[in-house]
């Protein structure tokens, strides 16, 4: 099942190892099948705060996107960004396909008390 690594990266300071490290990152998602389906794009925001942007990196499994994150190749690079820019990441899987919310709603309603 497809995983995803969701960053949400605050405004910071665009320098050298900022550069870098975007400069890099493409090499140390090859190995593991990741690919970007959200990088550099101005989000629009509609409830709470959410200063900074959001960037969101597929991969086929979450295994593989732990194996990502944990690699020596991406440990090597993420202090470039770390040092100058802050923010939160997340691994997650996705739903398989199909996936229903009304099901799961229903499943809930079955644990919930009156």
């Amino acid at each position: 099942m497809t995983a995803y690594a969701i960053g949400h990266i605050r405004p910071g300071t665009m320098n050298q190892d900022v550069l870098r490290y975007i400069e890099g990152i493409q090499a140390t998602m090859d190995p593991f099948g990741g690919r970007f389906l959200v990088h550099g794009r101005e989000v629009e925001v509609k409830e709470g705060p959410w200063p900074g942007t959001v960037v969101v990196i597929a991969f086929p499994d979450i295994e593989r996107a732990r194996a990502w994150y944990d690699s020596p190749a991406y440990r090597a690079i993420l202090p470039l960004r770390t040092t100058h820019i802050e923010g939160e990441v997340i691994l997650v899987e996705g739903v398989p396909a199909g996936y229903d919310a009304s099901r799961t709603a229903a499943s809930l309603r079955a644990t919930a008390g009156p």
